[in-house]
């Protein structure tokens, strides 16, 4: 087992502070996983080898995978998306004109028009759709790229539309990026396909955040554009990885359920919402002994 004591152990009932967290990915993404980055460090120092590839079969803004490939916890990090939006950020900023793409950002002349004028064109090429994929989740109420999000009206700090438009940063993200993206690998499809094609690989760890639609929960069917799933399913595929794996999921009793049939552990940790309320996750996997 490798050195658990390089990063700190954290108590499940602590919650992490996500300032302390490096931001690496340009979204804001409903369900985004920045408080989460601490456990995953511990969850990786847990295991007996440095694992060869990571997989992130429902990507999504990818928090995960980039702190992998940022920190060098993993040889080689994939990240997979079916949705269109967000795939055409990451095979941008992954396997094209990403130094473009964020050149293009700090170039833009911001206002109402301009916004209403991009979100509403039909794209011509993917880096197009790059662009405005970033544009609407920093304009739409909660970073929502699904049909039917709002506008942002307020905005932070009562600054409207433009208040979660930074260009600067957003540059600084994506070239970030572009510098380590020789360990990244972005794949579009079906993230299920993918756990099958690479169940039999010892040498590869998987990171799980699926929408959270178990238990009749409607907010993956109001966020995401690709939210039906069935979970028992990805329950069983899971069984049959041979490399290790951990799932985080909304903390509802019929999962707990489901992982005890499966005969996975389970732990609740603690974290707040995009509105600073306290909740708590449940995470799932082989082997939470890591977990105090």
């Amino acid at each position: 087992m490798r050195q658990l004591s390089l990063f700190e152990t954290i108590p499940g009932d602590r919650i992490v502070n996500v300032s302390s967290v490096p931001l690496r990915s340009p979204f804001r993404y409903p369900g985004g996983k920045t408080w989460l980055v601490p456990r995953i460090r511990q969850w990786l120092a847990s295991q007996p080898f440095k694992p060869s590839e990571s997989i992130e079969p429902f990507a999504g803004g990818g928090i995960v995978s980039l702190t992998l490939a940022f920190e060098d916890l993993t040889e080689q990090v994939t990240m997979v998306e079916l949705d269109d939006q967000v795939s055409a950020v990451w095979q941008t900023i992954i396997n094209g004109d990403g130094v473009g793409l964020a050149e293009e950002i700090v170039d833009f002349e911001f206002s109402l028009e301009s916004v209403n004028r991009i979100l509403n064109q039909s794209p011509l090429s993917r880096k197009d759709k790059a662009f405005q994929t970033l544009l609407k989740n920093r304009v739409n109420h909660g970073g929502i790229l699904a049909a039917g999000a709002g506008k942002i009206k307020a905005g932070e700090k009562g600054k409207g539309l433009q208040s979660r438009w930074y260009p600067e940063t957003l540059k600084k993200r994506i070239l970030d990026i572009v510098k380590v993206r020789d360990r990244l690998t972005f794949i579009q499809g079906d993230g299920m396909e993918v756990l099958l094609q690479n169940a039999h690989r010892p040498d590869v760890v998987f990171f799980i955040d699926p929408p959270y639609t178990a238990a009749g929960k409607k907010a993956g069917r109001r966020l995401y554009t690709h939210s039906e799933l069935n979970h028992e399913e990805l329950f069983r595929v899971c069984s049959g990885l041979a490399g290790d794996f951990l799932m985080t999921y909304d903390h509802v009793e019929s999962l707990g359920e489901l992982a005890q049939r499966f005969g996975f552990a389970t732990r609740t940790v603690a974290m707040k919402n995009t509105h600073h309320a306290k909740m708590s996750e449940l995470l799932i996997g082989r082997n939470l002994d890591w977990v105090l």
